[in-house]
């Protein structure tokens, strides 16, 4: 061990179990063993984020290929594996070093844990390639094991888009139930935020989907929610969706409730698909709008008007920071997440048709692609850029550049690239060059005789 640092490196698996069990024998704050395991950096990140809200009966631990990562967290308990120069952004190779070190990873599962967060960011080398191995481990131990992993922003392209999904399919196949975070729906509900602001917002939604579910379970209630009952909505579940909203003033249940079943977040998603659902009304019995009989019967006639098919699950906790705000708290298990398809299709339309798949793409690869295109939507082709490379001469030709820029980037066709080459060649009397090929790479050019 890093005595200095705190990084469990050089512990035996034993020496790392009992570690684990003295820390648990002297918390006082309950019975309840929860765990959030952070894997990589992005996963890090936000048990960073948890660690510093000190939620109740979670315990913190970041997992990582990469010492000096590891030397920047504020979690105590720190977890090296491999040699601790990362992974390089190979998945594999991060797979290889949680197998080695296996036995280090399952004794952070001691006996009387009861349910563990995994986080990962998908797409990057150890989360991806590491995380699936620490599920695998979770549920071998028979603990509650759910996945929280975010997929990449799109404008960090389409290998690692690829590789994310690749990764959380990986995940899907140990974890109890996944939640998956689309950072791209983080810019278009938050536009206005800067790059770093960007980051740290997932961050902060991915340690949220965590918090809420912890919430479920420790928090004191007037109808109580226990482990069980987010057991039998998460265990098996498959994909899984959890949402908050608030609500405030007249009608504040009712907006409580639309606020959740409409957040941006789940613009793609379909709630009401579940199998699952256990929902959570929150208020402040300090509050000076008091809560009322009406509010309460307004919460259960929702949740009895749903489908008899669906198992649902209903309870009623404190929260004194509420004030005069209502909060429900949603969470979906046992579905395969659906696109809502009359919002995309509108979007489809609105946007140049994508272009055909190459015949060649392996049955994994279109499925991948279906995956990216189920997450993503319309910003698959809306955000997808075709590029020409221009001459100094050209740059400075007014008619080139007026005719490109009435044309949006992600439409500039090769066949219409051609077209304005031609016409601006024969109102300047001359022949034009179509194509150029400077070493291995392809630029479409048009220059001078």
């Amino acid at each position: 061990m890093d005595e200095e640092n705190n990084i469990y490196s050089d512990l035996g698996a034993d020496d790392l179990a009992e570690k684990f069990d003295s820390q648990l024998a002297n918390d006082e704050r309950g019975k309840i063993v929860i765990k959030a395991i952070g894997v990589g950096g992005g996963g890090s990140n936000a048990v960073n984020h948890m660690y510093k809200q000190d939620i109740a009966q979670l315990q913190c631990i970041v997992l990582n290929t990469d010492r000096q990562a590891l030397l920047t967290s504020p979690v105590p308990n720190k977890v090296l594996i491999g040699s601790g120069r990362g992974a390089g952004g190979v998945p594999e190779k991060a797979r290889l070093a949680a197998e080695d070190d296996i036995n280090k990873i399952r004794a952070l599962l001691t006996d009387d844990t009861c349910m563990v967060f995994i986080t990962a960011g998908m797409g990057g080398g150890t989360g991806t390639g590491a995380a699936p191995v620490v599920a695998q481990a979770a549920r071998e131990k028979d603990i509650l094991t759910i996945g929280i992993v975010t997929i990449p922003f799109f404008f960090e392209g389409d290998k690692k888009i690829e590789m994310a999904m690749q990764g959380a399919d990986e995940m899907r196949k140990y974890v109890d139930s996944l939640l998956i975070i689309n950072n791209e729906r983080l810019t278009e509900i938050y536009g206005g935020l800067s790059f770093i602001n960007g980051f740290a917002k997932s961050d902060e939604t991915l340690s949220m989907a965590a918090r809420s579910i912890s919430e479920l379970i420790t928090g004191e209630g007037y109808i109580n929610l226990d482990f069980e009952d987010v057991n039998t909505t998460l265990r098996n579940g498959g994909a899984a969706i959890i949402s908050t909203g608030y609500g405030e003033g007249e009608d504040r249940v009712t907006k409580a409730i639309k606020d959740a079943l409409y957040s941006p977040l789940l613009r793609n998603r379909d709630i009401m698909g579940a199998k699952r659902l256990l929902f959570n009304l929150y208020f402040s019995r300090d509050a000076k709008q008091e809560f009322v009989m009406s509010e309460m019967q307004e919460f259960t006639d929702f949740v009895q008007g749903i489908d008899n098919g669906v198992e649902v699950i209903w309870g009623v906790k404190f929260d004194e920071t509420l004030g005069d705000q209502v909060k429900v708290t949603i969470l979906a298990a046992g579905f395969e997440v659906t696109i809502r398809e009359e919002e995309d299709e509108l979007r489809r339309q609105a946007q140049p048709k994508a272009r055909p798949k190459k015949t060649t793409d392996s049955p994994m690869v279109s499925t991948i692609r279906d995956r990216i295109s189920q997450e993503y939507g319309a910003s698959v082709e809306k955000y997808r850029t075709n590029y020409i490379i221009l001459t100094p001469g050209e740059m400075d030709n007014d008619m080139i550049i007026d005719v490109l820029e009435k044309i949006p980037a992600y439409n500039r066709e090769k066949k219409i690239i051609e077209d304005i080459r031609r016409a601006t060649a024969a109102a300047a009397g001359r022949r034009d060059t179509v194509v150029r090929k400077p070493g291995e790479g392809t630029s479409i050019t048009f220059g001078e005789e």
